[in-house]
């Protein structure tokens, strides 16, 4: 009997995931398993305020609890579920007030759970390097005791939509990243911006609140929009170019083709999941040339996957 089978009906479940823009996103497939296997469950996720746009308007999804004890208490989970592994997760998940606590064995703290999730690797039986989606969705396959089950695309829900949206076709472009060592050179974004505009597609730059998009001003900038507003932006975009970053995810997760270009990241583990997609890479992230890039721009804007 799986772990999932023996909970009580509408049990509450919680899902510590606290951050950060990716990881979330790529959260949401292991949640839709979750849901799937067990309808009744009462899902809440655990996760700091400005990734909360993240998980709004989910259907599995019944609550979105601020990282506290407090709230977690409230929540009364069953089983709590930790998808972080750091220090403040250990905590809640250790004062959680659940019966059942859940993570990975091989990650520190493990003696806080009882629960102890073993590798994906030896959940799925392989031993290649997985990719971040069946990595979180392992530890559920490990509670319902299946495997083979395909790990469904992130799904992300728009609740409101972008003010002043864009005219027409567009591509968003995201020129930024958390690293110096992740970030193409600004010069070649725009080349690849004027190709996209010479096609007919506007392109739209995106930024953080912190991020200077002065580079990029002969075009339309976005910096520091709410999230909500970058969800949406996003998901009716033709296409999306940009560094390895979580904005990236957003657009796997709408199955918007997408090129995301690569410094010394990993990326088995963090290439776009389950969406058109061309993956360039060099380390350092300058020996990907403009050339490469306009010639995936070229595959990918075929007349069908343009005329959104």
């Amino acid at each position: 009997m799986s772990i999932l089978a023996e909970l009580p009906e509408a049990a509450a479940v919680a899902i510590i995931r606290l951050r950060s823009l990716g990881d979330c996103v790529l959260t949401t497939p292991a949640i839709a398993l979750l849901k799937q296997s067990r309808p009744d469950l009462r899902i809440g996720v655990v996760v700091e305020d400005r990734f909360r746009a993240v998980f709004t308007g989910n259907p599995d999804i019944a609550a979105i609890l601020e990282p506290s004890l407090l709230a977690l208490r409230r929540f009364r989970p069953t089983l709590t579920i930790n998808l972080h592994g750091g220090t403040r997760s250990l905590t809640l998940t250790a004062g959680s007030g659940a019966q059942l606590r859940a993570g990975f064995a091989h990650l520190r703290g493990a003696s806080l759970y009882n629960l102890h999730v073993p590798t994906a690797q030896q959940i799925l039986g392989i031993e290649r390097r997985v990719h971040t989606a069946e990595h979180l969705a392992s530890v559920i396959f490990w509670l319902a005791c299946s495997r083979g089950v395909e790990v469904p695309r992130a799904r992300l829900y728009p609740i409101e939509p972008v003010p002043n949206p864009p005219a027409g076709r567009y591509a968003v472009l995201h020129p930024v990243a958390a690293t110096p060592e992740k970030t193409w050179p600004p010069d070649r974004f725009n080349q690849v911006a004027a190709d996209l505009a010479a096609r007919g597609i506007q392109p739209v730059f995106t930024g953080g609140p912190a991020d200077d998009l002065s580079a990029f001003s002969h075009y339309r900038t976005l910096a520091g929009e709410p999230l909500e507003h970058t969800k949406s932006l996003i998901s009716q975009a033709s296409l999306f170019i940009g560094n390895d970053s979580g904005p990236a995810h957003i657009a796997a997760a709408f199955g918007i083709p997408a090129i995301v270009l690569f410094g010394p990241s990993d990326a088995t583990v963090w290439a776009p999941w389950r969406t058109e997609s061309r993956v360039l890479q060099a380390d350092p992230i300058s020996g990907i040339a403009t050339r490469s890039v306009l010639e995936a721009v070229s595959r990918l804007c075929t007349p069908a996957e343009v005329a959104r």
